[in-house]
């Protein structure tokens, strides 16, 4: 039941992040007071409208995203005389982009919004892995052993090791990640140099890393035993905030979100094949494509299981992806029509420097070749996606 509720939840807030994207473009618009004549969340058959004012807004039958209809958003766009004035396309420039660009900014807000509330309310995970100290244990102890037996051994506490340490090396070999520590750590025995980051200076510590028996998990799930070099820290798995740090917590990470999305896209057509393998059988990958479908499941999954710290990330990093993905300069993205805009600005520019008079318009006309292949390959994505996530769904838990 709890899954149940948790997939409508997710796609519930999804379609507030349509609503919101077409919100920004509606209230831009009218801003700079140009005419909007509908706002719709969702295409085909029309569900539920009603009109206020110069506007119709209402809900149509396909919850596959919403649209903005601006008066005069192309040359091609017949505009009544009376509006010319009000027409998207006899704007400044910059406010075109403006517009263009404000259902994009939304989905960024949306997804800062989100990780502020999640910083000073559950904290925000270490997706970075970095190799911070949480607590530094009065002993190492093997996984054999409940407490500290006497004489235990205390690498890290002899070693003067504090709360909030970064770790840079160990033994004279760089650690980015915390995995990178228990990698180099784990290879150790006796006197070893530790490098760390602590109030903004490095120094070197030295502990004398003990071996111990640890319960191992390999990676089909199983575990054996195996004895392996400890010192006795606690890796840092979530940043916690109050309400006023959080706010430099949430810039932090939507920064690193803004980068995870970037290399996602940058990578996006390498993981198309392995979708297609999914479908026929093969092993899903926990890092391939997910359509709304497979996001509002995983969200539903992580609510049964009362992960909320992961359903409210999934959910914000959707939105910067959605945001990032619409800025592409390709119609019929947004990101597509602000190109169009930008180079008749730089090419009137360029004619006025040579002094000729403003080009025309853009030929939208000439251009839907291009439109209509970004379409057919967006469609044909979005229907082997949602495949997947039917037939060969990714699995978080195991």
């Amino acid at each position: 039941m709890l899954v149940f509720l948790g997939i409508l939840l997710f796609a519930l807030l999804i379609g507030i992040s349509i609503a919101l994207h077409e919100l920004g473009h509606l209230a831009t618009a009218k801003m700079f007071g140009m005419k909007v004549t509908r706002y719709f969340i969702g295409f085909g058959p029309r569900i539920w409208s009603f009109r206020r004012g110069e506007t119709e807004y209402g809900l149509k039958a396909i919850p596959a995203g919403g649209f903005c209809e601006i008066v005069g958003m192309t040359a091609l766009d017949e505009v009544a005389p009376a509006d010319r004035h009000r027409a998207f396309n006899r704007q400044k420039t910059w406010k075109r982009v403006v517009v263009l660009s404000a259902g994009s900014i939304t989905h960024f807000i949306v997804g800062f919004i989100i990780l502020y509330f999640m910083a000073f309310t559950m904290g925000i995970p270490n997706v970075k892995d970095t190799p911070l100290v949480a607590e530094v244990t009065p002993c190492v102890q093997s996984s054999t052993e409940a407490d500290c037996a006497p004489g235990a051994p205390a690498p890290a506490k002899n070693a003067g090791f504090q709360v909030g340490d970064e770790i840079l090396a160990v033994a004279g070999t760089s650690t980015p990640t915390w995995s990178d520590v228990l990698e180099k750590t784990r290879l150790r025995y006796g006197s070893t140099d530790f490098k760390v980051l602590r109030d903004g200076q490095e120094i070197t510590l030295t502990a004398d890393v003990a071996r111990v028996d640890r319960e191992m998990r390999r990676k089909d799930g199983s575990t054996y035993k195996s004895e392996v070099g400890a010192i006795g820290i606690i890796h840092e798995r979530n940043f916690e905030y109050n309400a006023l740090t959080a706010i430099g917590g949430a810039t932090s990470f939507t920064g690193t979100m803004f980068e995870n999305t970037w290399q996602g896209l940058l990578r996006f057509p390498q993981k198309i094949p392995a979708v297609i393998e999914a479908i026929g059988g093969g092993e899903r990958d926990i890092d391939s494509p997910v359509s709304v479908v497979g996001a509002s499941r995983l969200g539903g999954e992580a609510v049964d299981r009362g992960l909320w710290q992961l359903f409210w990330l999934m959910l914000a990093g959707l939105n910067f992806f959605v945001g990032v993905f619409n800025l592409l300069p390709l119609l019929p993205l947004d990101g597509g029509h602000i190109a169009v805009n930008l180079y008749e600005r730089v090419r009137n520019w360029i004619r006025k420097l040579r002094g000729l008079p403003d080009g025309a318009p853009v030929n939208y006309l000439r251009l839907l070749p291009l439109t209509y292949f970004v379409i057919f390959v967006g469609g044909s994505v979005t229907l082997l996606t949602i495949t997947a996530d039917i037939v060969n769904p990714i699995k978080l838990f195991q």
